[in-house]
């Protein structure tokens, strides 16, 4: 497994491979969800390329840049165990040369972002997607791996590269939980005990408007309300159902509904998302 650093490397290196090319982009601190998609992309590819990069320009103002957690070494540990061949890890000044305010970005339409995380977060998914079309365009990828955790810029991304023409296929991978349910972050490393325990609030929510639907509820206000009542104690910041198709928010729960929340924990304010869809 090659560890390159620079864009120069990274191009001559994936001259030389032969076969078909897998990406999956992180921004490090693997966990079981990072590496779900890793065994995937290893499974369906002659060769994978995980890029390992927190990208700055997706973080707003007051945001975790500064102390996003950051472990290169245990990172690609994890990596060459799973047989990945190459780790992808620039610093900041070698993928942008640039400030933000003067840097060519790919803004996705204002009716996608202007919701959910996009509405917390401005410029956000222009971060996104700027530092995704670079990873396409460098890695020569046919195929890259996503979470569904992540649904909104899934949704995202996948519009980009239909609407841009990528040549290549974005495959979107289940959300992998712990045992209690917890969706997988790397921001968990964050949470305090307390945190933690209310945090299981957020999937618990989720599972229980499945399990309402299931049995015939559809009035979203009274499925809401419910799982506001249920995530008391967390600083719910949305809880919308939308149309996975067009991510347009729905006024009645239906087969194509994926319910999504994010919320914040109390003592550590770390900001968790979450989902769960509404058709399997």
């Amino acid at each position: 497994m090659k560890i390159i650093d620079n864009i120069k490397e990274l191009k001559e290196e994936i001259k030389k491979l032969k076969g078909s090319i897998g990406l999956v982009p992180t921004m490090g601190a693997l966990h079981n969800g990072h590496l779900s998609l890793i065994k995937r992309a290893v499974n369906e590819n002659d060769n994978v390329v995980v890029s390992i990069f927190v990208n700055p320009i997706q973080f707003g103002i007051n945001e975790d840049l500064d102390k996003y957690p950051r472990q290169l070494k245990q990172d690609a540990f994890l990596c060459e165990k799973e047989r990945v061949d190459i780790i992808f890890a620039p610093k900041a000044s070698e993928m942008y040369s640039d400030e933000k305010n003067n840097l060519t970005l790919i803004c996705p339409p204002y009716e996608v972002v202007d919701k959910l995380c996009g509405k917390s977060r401005p410029g956000h998914f222009d971060g996104v997607c700027s530092v995704v079309a670079k990873l396409f365009n460098l890695t020569k990828a046919d195929k890259a791996y996503f979470g569904q955790k992540d649904a909104q810029q899934l949704f995202i991304v996948k519009k980009m590269v239909k609407d841009l023409n990528f040549d290549v296929e974005i495959i979107s991978c289940p959300i992998i939980r712990e045992a209690d349910n917890l969706a997988l972050s790397s921001r968990n490393q964050y949470l305090t005990e307390n945190d933690r325990k209310l945090a299981l609030n957020i999937s618990k929510a989720l599972f229980n408007i499945k399990k309402l639907f299931s049995e015939g509820i559809v009035d979203i206000k009274a499925l809401v309300d419910v799982s506001l009542k249920i995530m008391e104690g967390l600083d719910v910041e949305y809880i919308e159902f939308a149309d996975r198709n067009t991510f347009n928010f729905q006024t009645k729960a239906d087969r194509n509904t994926i319910v999504l929340i994010a919320a914040k924990v109390p003592e550590s304010k770390t900001r968790l998302i979450d989902n769960i869809n509404l058709w399997e």
